[in-house]
């Protein structure tokens, strides 16, 4: 068994790959497998060396031509065809050997590609014959591309806010770029356990033990923890700017801390108790949840073992201002060193991710902390760890202009209850809001959707600028439209309940609004496998929005109320199909599905 990392801090992956073979085969794979086969037959090769080559065709406003499509150049990359010579005359040649059956009926050659249009009535049969089996939420996960991804045990760590202050906004984009990748792991059929590494110690907490002695009141403690350990920790950091006795008295406590002195350590556990309790509150309202809450602190005793094995094995140096080192410089000459200890022998950050790496792997930070991670990497490497080449960051950019009406942001509690209330405000002035049990919890979760949505929408190492207006807007390419179309194919399809058929006629869907919505469900998972290969969320997102705007179209276009039995079950079939895949595709980027807004 192997193990591949990817890194992010608040974001950690450990990978341990196993294999596993589905029982049976997606419908999507049912075409490319067909396709494949015949290519295999023609050119005398294994039918897998053609499965990478073959996509399914995006849909366009335009009617489409085609419904899979075949790259030349990426068989001449393989091997299958030479890489010298005429790309077109290869295309036309392979196109003039291959014939049409009762699957494929058309072949054509366009710019180095060759497209198969695929039988529409056999496409909606396959297509839509495994929904309402019980197996929906498996839809699309068991195709030979899915199949092809190593399966196993997966860490992810992600999130990692500093405990004993409130939730800072700027944790947003790890936690839930973090439980993103948690949500897609776990759907291809990873085994996925959900860890928070958090800053929970290093000499700030030397500042906010020797401030809370001063400063400090365990009454107000009690009424507001993490707001009165915010204002101690201001206090303290005031004071030590002009107070040398102060900085001395912090460097004493966390000297306290490091030796385990037990009055120390006691008020540190307060303090980390008082903020784990707080951000599981955050967490679930944001539908974010952990398996294991870690920390520096959980490897504090290690970080000295790494520091040994480093000197044993001669990467630990001294430097001229006393601190120790470990020389990264390819030549060895001192020109690129990571410190280790400070000169009074105290570890930093760097120190405790090292033996946390070696049990876990991390996942996701903003672009800023690339050095950090590129550093460790190369320690680990350096100390002989197999795996460290097989660590990766996965950094994000910086969001702009995250603020309130009361001005700029600094804790996500405000981004939420931001969001809440302008949702509230937005529903309130619709005609079609439905009366429900809950319209703060609905108005709450269909603004951490947009929240969502909106981060998700671009590469995630691109910044972007926070917009309230665009974010929230219900027929923009936003988490409120995903919301509203999950919602309004399940008011339909509850209104129709007793709409019974003697039995499903594929021939009765073949307009092309609905041929549109099965040619873009073809790509479900071309999408997911592209998202586990980069783990961007834009794929999926990107995927969602274009199905929710066909959906609307053929809900215009394909009324069920007045229609025949047989026409409204098929059409009920086929919206049922488009609200599970939307659905699932919803969780796996974080969002709770509503059933009514």
């Amino acid at each position: 068994m192997t193990a591949d990392f990817v890194g992010f801090n608040p974001l950690l992956l450990l990978e341990i790959n196993l294999y596993v073979v589905w029982a049976f085969t997606e419908m999507a794979s049912f075409f490319r497998r067909t396709i494949a086969a015949k290519l295999a037959r023609t050119l005398q090769q294994p039918e897998e060396a053609f499965l990478p080559a073959l996509s399914a065709v995006p849909v366009t406003k335009k009617q489409q031509a085609a419904d899979f499509r075949l790259s030349v150049d990426t068989l001449r990359t393989s091997g299958v065809f030479p890489s010298s010579g005429d790309i077109q005359l290869q295309t036309d040649g392979l196109v003039r050997q291959l014939n049409q059956d009762s699957v494929v009926e058309g072949i054509s050659a366009v710019n180095g590609w060759i497209n198969f249009k695929i039988n529409h009535k056999l496409l909606v049969q396959k297509m839509l014959e495994p929904f309402g089996k019980g197996e929906d939420e498996k839809y699309g996960m068991n195709s030979d591309l899915l199949n092809s991804l190593k399966k196993g045990t997966v860490l992810v760590e992600y999130s990692s806010p500093n405990i004993a202050k409130k939730f800072h906004a700027g944790h947003l984009r790890s936690t839930i770029i973090g439980n993103f990748i948690a949500n897609l792991k776990e759907s291809l059929g990873n085994n996925v356990i959900r860890m928070n590494y958090l800053g929970d110690w290093g000499m700030q907490f030397g500042l906010l033990g020797a401030g809370f002695g001063q400063f400090g009141c365990q009454e107000k403690l009690k009424q507001n923890a993490l707001q009165h350990l915010f204002e101690v920790y201001v206090q303290v950091n005031q004071e030590a700017e002009r107070n040398e006795d102060m900085k001395q008295a912090a460097r004493e406590f966390f000297r306290q801390l490091e030796q385990h002195e037990s009055e120390a350590l006691s008020l540190w556990k307060q303090f980390r108790e008082i903020s784990v309790d707080e951000y599981q509150k955050v967490y679930k309202r944001l539908g974010v949840h952990f398996n294991i809450y870690s920390g520096e602190s959980f490897h504090r005793d290690e970080a000295q073992e790494v520091v040994q094995q480093l000197q044993s094995q001669g990467l630990l140096k001294t430097s001229e201002d006393g601190t120790s080192v470990v020389d990264l410089s390819p030549a060895g000459d001192m020109r690129s060193v990571c410190v280790v200890l400070r000169s009074d022998g105290t570890s930093l950050y760097i120190t405790r991710s090292a033996p946390a790496e070696t049990l876990q792997k991390p996942l996701n930070t903003d672009k800023n902390q690339a050095s950090h991670f590129y550093q460790l990497f190369q320690i680990l490497s350096a100390m002989g760890h197999s795996w460290a080449g097989r660590c990766k960051h996965a950094p994000f950019g910086v969001v702009r202009g995250m603020k309130t009406r009361r001005g700029e942001v600094v804790f996500l509690e405000d981004v939420l209850d931001e969001a809440r209330s302008r949702m509230l405000h937005n529903m309130s002035q619709t005609k079609t809001t439905k009366q429900m049990d809950d319209i703060e919890d609905t108005a709450e979760k269909v603004g951490v959707s947009a929240l969502i949505v909106q981060d998700f929408k671009g590469p995630l190492l691109s910044g972007y600028t926070f917009d309230w207006d665009r974010m929230l807007q219900a027929q923009g390419d936003t988490g409120v439209f995903l919301q509203y179309t999950h919602a309004r194919l399940c008011s339909l399809i509850q209104r129709n309940e007793g709409v019974e058929a003697s039995a499903f006629d594929p021939s009765l869907l073949l307009e092309q609004t609905s041929v549109a919505i099965l040619q873009h469900l073809l790509r479900y998972d071309e999408v997911l496998y592209q998202s586990a290969q980069d783990l961007q969320p834009k794929h999926l997102v990107n995927f969602l929005l274009k199905l929710s705007h066909l959906i609307a179209s053929a809900h215009k276009e394909l009324p069920v109320m007045g229609s025949s039995p047989d026409v409204a079950q098929a059409r009920l079939r086929l919206f049922s199909g488009a609200r599970s895949v939307l659905a699932n595709g919803m969780r796996i980027l974080g969002i709770r599905p509503l059933g009514k807004m």
